[in-house]
């Protein structure tokens, strides 16, 4: 798990026609994760509890965070770099005003072919889903964690409602934006007896539903092994209900397992990051809304672009720097959960967005 406190003027000059760096396991760069805001309108118990990010909580400030201008420019240099993927998180993303003309901007970056978004739904409507597919947005995931209001309430910890954010799946689906994906968080003696119910609604609805495993991202959410209620049980539940099959993954470094009814209702997904770590081949790299790099979901720390963004004209040292940072990346946290790095102090989700 890299810190990134890195000396970069004492690393080798990287050669004019080395544009695409690997890291120090072969791993190339591919996928950025860009977090717009680190403000959202959830309080979830596993991402941002209210007791830790109540009403004095101190989010950053507006000159604190990243311009789109600026994020326009660092998506430029990580497509120089190899980055083809670019995802937009939070926070909430939705929250940070006018995002279609950043959708716009990084859609018209040479070399990046596909842009989605990560949302809870809250504030998608017809209308914004429209503009940010105009704009140039390719997918998008809503987050849905129980589809018992009671249950998904105790969650978000705002009473929100399900039903909101089922209708932002089908605003989503109308739109164009197909198959839309939901991410299910599961936590063991929390929603575990959501898995059911989840999969019997999105069956047949060209969703596809992915069950995450719960994490030990960043340090307040209160993460115990015993709260994990892992792929293999996830699977074995659905089984006992549906016949499911393994299916290929579309692409080498997919995170997700993939899995399809047998009778032709759609797939599912499992991200097992705790029991079937996927480090080896992980090529994403995150970027905070206030312009750190983070080289892992579990990083303690990050390299500050933002002020080489603005201090620095020159895109080729800002290049530079970069490919330099992602050579000497060797995190693969999740491979090494429970050694003594596992209880350092980690960045929260909501800051870099999962």
């Amino acid at each position: 798990m890299s810190k990134l406190q890195v000396q970069v003027s004492k690393q080798p000059k990287m050669h004019s026609s080395v544009n695409k760096p690997t890291d120090r396991l072969n791993r190339p760069l591919r996928d950025l994760r860009i977090s717009v805001t680190d403000r959202c309108n959830f309080r979830c118990i596993y991402c941002m509890p209210k007791s830790l990010f109540g009403p004095d909580h101190a989010f950053l400030e507006r000159a604190q965070i990243l311009s789109f201008e600026e994020i326009e420019r660092a998506v430029n240099v990580f497509a120089q770099l190899g980055v083809t993927k670019i995802r937009i998180t939070g926070g909430e993303p939705l929250i940070r005003k006018d995002l279609r003309i950043l959708i716009e901007k990084i859609h018209s970056v040479k070399g990046i072919d596909d842009i989605s978004l990560t949302t809870n739904g809250a504030l998608l409507n017809e209308k914004k889903a429209k503009s940010l597919i105009d704009a140039g947005l390719n997918r998008i995931t809503l987050s849905l964690d129980a589809l018992e209001d009671e249950c998904f309430k105790k969650i978000n910890d705002v009473q929100f409602s399900v039903a909101k954010v089922l209708e932002a799946v089908e605003i989503a689906k109308q739109a164009g934006l197909s198959p839309v994906k939901v991410n299910m968080v599961v936590i063991n003696h929390v929603n575990v007896n959501q898995i059911l119910p989840m999969v019997e609604y999105f069956r047949n609805r060209n969703v596809i539903l992915r069950f995450i495993e719960f994490m030990d991202v960043g340090t307040t959410n209160k993460w115990q092994y015993e709260k994990v209620f892992d792929a293999r049980s996830i699977i074995g539940l659905i089984q006992k209900h549906y016949a499911i099959e393994p299916v290929d993954a579309n692409y080498k470094g997919e995170v997700a397992k993939r899995w399809r009814y047998k009778d032709g209702a759609g797939e599912i997904g499992i991200i097992a990051s705790v029991t079937q770590p996927f480090c080896t081949s992980c090529h994403r790299a995150r970027l905070s809304a206030e312009g750190k790099l983070y080289t892992c979901l579990f990083a303690s720390g990050g390299y500050n672009l933002r002020d080489l963004l603005r201090k620095e004209n020159n895109n080729r040292q800002v290049l530079e720097i970069i490919s330099r940072l992602w050579q000497q990346r060797d995190d693969r946290y999740s491979q090494l959960r429970g050694e003594s790095q596992s209880s350092q102090q980690k960045v929260e989700m909501s800051y870099i967005g999962g």
